[in-house]
């Protein structure tokens, strides 16, 4: 009995909600495009799937919760190419608004990417929200202007760190904050491993470790931190975004979101970007028989089998196919219709091939 105390005791301990993060300066990058990722993990909400929504004044995209009743996301990016996403923080909280009205992060992103367009938006956002503002966490920002920023955030008040700012060119983010409790601090493993995953990824001399033709961001940070196992790999992990900015000046429409809706190593990534309708790829959405998307559905269920080797396979299928279209989108040889049309093509036989892919391993 009392060793099931104990363990009982330490499981309640561990967050609920425990993410990993990084954000990219565009100096940094090597693209001139800052780059943002989150790996999620949330213990109440395994089940995650992609929704497009028409906000109050930019169209967006964003992930959420299957069983979520709207008016929140967990990540997402918008048609000006601002992108937020957020982890939890247990260090900053020091005021008596009751636990059960906290947590509201979700619906702050959700306005957020409705009215923002620039890292200077989220802060005058954050100026005229009432207090409390009820939530605790770090919320990271890129913008199509260059800006990066984390924001250590509680009921009261906001402290910014400008990425753009940092020696290293990059800043890594865990459950704890640089201006809160260090006695209440979370995640420090997590931090500690991902610091060191980046630095290998970025050198002292600000180039890049990993730069071979083919290779992106997304891949880099996909296949280097989501799949590196413990301790940033958990059981609760539940999916992995990662937002590829633009340069300043370029079209924020070129910005692309890369998610892996469900167990980073049992569900391959899907590129998406915010259009004037919805075009997200059926597999990421709710589908027919529930408020499930197919990725999470099938992650979820091949969760303890090694299926690497297949989610492998299905992304070098859809890097190279992507990275072509996407690339003559951008230099311009094809119009915005010609794109989206090519990319509904490529998604329609991009989700065959996934179910075909991952479905003779699932019983």
């Amino acid at each position: 009995m009392k060793r099931f105390l104990i363990l009982l005791g330490l499981l309640l301990a561990v967050p609920s909600f425990a993410c990993t993060s990084v954000i990219i300066s565009g100096k940094a990058s090597g693209t001139g495009a800052p780059v943002m990722f989150k790996h999620r993990d949330s213990s109440a909400h395994l089940d995650n799937r992609m929704e497009w929504f028409h906000g109050e004044r930019y169209l967006f995209i964003g992930l959420v919760n299957a069983e979520s009743a709207g008016g929140e996301v967990w990540g997402g990016t918008n048609q000006a190419g601002f992108s937020i996403m957020n982890t939890a923080t247990y260090d900053l909280k020091d005021d008596d608004v009751p636990v059960s009205e906290m947590d509201q992060e979700g619906k702050l992103m959700y306005r957020a990417l409705e009215i923002c367009a620039t890292v200077e938006d989220f802060e005058r956002f954050l100026d005229t929200l009432s207090r409390p503002m009820h939530v605790e966490a770090n919320f990271g920002v890129i913008d199509a202007s260059g800006g990066a920023a984390y924001y250590e955030v509680n009921n009261f008040k906001w402290v910014k760190f400008d990425v753009n700012a940092d020696p290293a060119g990059y800043r890594v983010v865990t459950n704890f904050t640089q201006t809160g409790r260090k006695e209440d601090r979370k995640g420090e493993d997590r931090y500690l491993e991902a610091r060191g995953i980046m630095a290998r990824m970025i050198l002292p001399d600000g180039s890049l470790a990993f730069r071979q033709k083919g290779t992106s961001w997304h891949k880099e940070l996909m296949n280097g931190i989501s799949r590196s196992g413990k301790p940033i790999l958990r059981d609760v992990t539940s999916s992995t975004i990662i937002f590829e900015g633009v340069r300043p000046g370029s079209d924020p429409g070129h910005t692309v979101m890369w998610a892996s809706v469900g167990y980073p190593t049992s569900t391959a990534y899907v590129p998406m970007m915010v259009m004037e309708s919805d075009h997200l790829p059926s597999i990421v959405k709710k589908n027919a028989a529930s408020d499930h998307c197919i990725t999470c559905d099938i992650g979820l269920q091949l969760k303890e089998k090694d299926v690497m080797k297949e989610v492998l396979k299905t992304e070098r299928y859809i890097d190279v196919r992507f990275g072509r279209l996407f690339e003559k989108w951008q230099e311009g040889k094809l119009s915005d219709g010609d794109f989206r049309a090519s990319y509904d093509r490529l998604m329609d036989k991009y989700s065959k091939i996934y179910q075909k892919n991952f479905n003779k391993y699932v019983r």
